[in-house]
């Protein structure tokens, strides 16, 4: 596989940041996943670690280096993510309307081929020459207002229900897991993963029109800059990972991102970038230090019980 990959968060204007992000990769095989939080106190950010490190740990078990199933893969790691947290509220008695939730999208790509799944309206976009070739449908109340013809596009934006999604992983609900087509795909072509807060402020030829950059580590930081001046006072949480899909090999030059080439890596090796819970500056929280450990360590259990 070659590909360049930039992965970024930032809180916005919001005291805390409830998104999580992460990419690993074998030799085989890319994941990329993203999550969402949502819930009272800090339960949204624990709701979107679990979901997110859940995945990727799964990924690190079982790409060996390929992964045998990729849409039974995807699925069943989101389940046993939305396991994990309502594992985690009923430990802390949480009652439903402060219960951790969180939206989630994954994507895997293997053989040049990419396959995801969602559920709520964190989006996924496959770009080619500049275009839009697919995006996700949002499970959220304004996408259905939309789809009945009860309002436009134009009004979506701002409509007082824009955040109002109906599937997510945790709650009492069972998640409504889409998954996606077998897609192939072609030299050049960039499959993004972004939270509401990046998406809701572009149209999806803005979006495109970015990212079809061959450089991802200058277009997608100039891109957060926007969406950081757009969103405001109120700007929420903003929150990518992106690929740009090479086939041919080409010498990295000052213009272009870094290429990783996973040929020569081992067999059972997996890279990952995901990070810690309460441990990178953009992902602002306000627990203490005891706080974040002990919270770490409720994760990590939690998310044992349901490896499988």
């Amino acid at each position: 596989m070659k590909f360049t990959i930039y992965q970024e968060s930032r809180p916005g204007r919001r005291k805390t940041n409830e998104d999580r992000l992460a990419h690993c990769y074998s030799r085989d095989a890319l994941l990329m996943v993203i999550a969402d939080g949502m819930g009272g106190h800090y339960y949204g950010e624990v709701a979107a670690q679990i979901a997110v490190q859940s995945v990727t740990e799964a990924f690190q078990r079982e790409a060996t280096p390929k992964i045998g199933d990729p849409f039974s893969f995807i699925n069943r790691t989101i389940i046993n993510a939305h396991c994990a947290i309502i594992d985690f509220a009923a430990s802390h008695k949480l009652l439903d309307s402060h219960s951790p939730r969180t939206t989630c999208v994954t994507c895997l790509i293997q053989d040049n081929i990419a396959y995801w799944a969602h559920a709520g309206d964190s989006r996924l976009y496959v770009i080619r020459g500049g275009k839009m070739l697919t995006r996700t449908r949002d499970h959220s109340r304004v996408q259905l207002l939309m789809d009945r013809g009860q309002i436009s596009p134009a009004q979506a934006p701002f409509h007082p229900d824009r955040n109002k999604v109906y599937s997510c992983l945790g709650g009492r609900r069972e998640p409504e897991i889409e998954l996606s087509r077998k897609t192939p795909l072609e030299t050049g072509d960039v499959v993004a993963l972004c939270t509401d807060g990046l998406w809701g402020l572009f149209s999806d030829g803005q979006m495109a029109a970015v990212l079809k950059g061959e450089n991802l580590m200058k277009t997608i930081p100039e891109l957060m800059e926007q969406a950081d001046e757009r969103g405001g006072p109120n700007a929420d949480n903003l929150s990518i990972v992106a690929v740009r899909w090479e086939d041919n090999y080409t010498e990295p030059g000052a213009n272009r991102s870094p290429t990783i080439h996973t040929q020569t890596m081992p067999l059972g090796a997996v890279t990952t970038r995901l990070d810690e819970f309460g441990r990178n500056q953009n992902y602002k929280t306000e627990l203490s230090d005891e706080e974040i450990e002990r919270t770490i360590e409720e994760i990590r259990s939690t998310i044992q019980k349901y490896s499988k």
